[in-house]
């Protein structure tokens, strides 16, 4: 099952996972016109401790930068969420060439990279694991990047990377910012949908900064020395509603 699952591309993922069908997948492409405002939603509260910054791993589909999540010291709270979501992990999605490979698109638009830095519910839930199924489990901010000048704290993961070329590899990487990958403006887009990789869970609270950060084509370049391409497609909008 585990080999027929690496021959399986996005478009198959329903054949294993049928949630791939559902009606809160992600990503989607945001229609800017179709976005409602909403004045009851506040800023992001994010509170994150670079201490708690602890590995690099290759998981064979991207790479992920794993963070201590035993107790509140990295949290985000406020906007659409209720109590306090832990900062887990952070990876990137990219594509073969510059011109794609964000996940989310923006009125058709893609972007070079997206970053997902991935939270879940510990005033419910007790561990990753038991919250990752959850309607109100999980929270991902993403982050959008464009093509431009290198981007100094992207170079401080793209220097790590030589250690983990292969799949289950890991590396100590501590005392990173994830704060420093995130735009000027605090405006974002939120709506309700799910996991871009399987087991697919509909369990995300998606907020989407509006605003990209940069990345330079050599640095997109050491991403893709590492797996070529991880993006899934925008997935059907199925009447939810994005908002602002």
């Amino acid at each position: 099952m585990r080999h027929k699952f690496v021959c399986l591309g996005p478009d198959q993922w329903h054949k294993l996972y049928p949630i791939a069908n559902g009606n809160y997948q992600s990503p989607i492409d945001i229609k800017t016109k179709d976005i409602k405002k909403d004045p009851a939603l506040g800023h992001l509260q994010i509170s994150w401790n670079l201490s708690t910054c602890k590995e690099i791993v290759n998981v064979g589909h991207s790479f992920h930068v794993n963070f201590e999540d035993k107790d509140n010291r990295s949290v985000v709270t406020g906007g659409p969420l209720t109590g306090n979501y832990r900062l887990h992990q952070f990876h990137f999605h990219w594509g073969q060439a510059d011109d794609h490979g964000s996940e989310h698109t923006v009125d058709g638009a893609k972007y070079a990279s997206e970053l997902h830095l991935v939270h879940w519910n510990s005033d419910k839930y007790s561990s990753f694991a038991e919250a990752s199924d959850k309607p109100d489990g999980l929270s991902i901010i993403a982050v959008f990047l464009k093509v431009g000048p290198p981007n100094e704290h992207v170079q401080d993961i793209v220097k790590a990377l030589g250690s983990i070329k292969t799949k289950g590899k890991k590396a100590q990487f501590t005392n990173f910012d994830p704060s420093t990958l995130l735009p000027g403006s605090l405006d974002y887009w939120t709506y309700p949908g799910s996991l871009t990789h399987p087991p697919l869970f509909e369990s995300v609270t998606w907020i989407i900064y509006k605003e990209p950060i940069t990345i330079s084509s050599e640095q997109l370049a050491q991403f893709r020395s590492l797996i070529l391409t991880n993006h899934r497609l925008p997935q059907p909008l199925k009447g939810r509603q994005v908002r602002t």
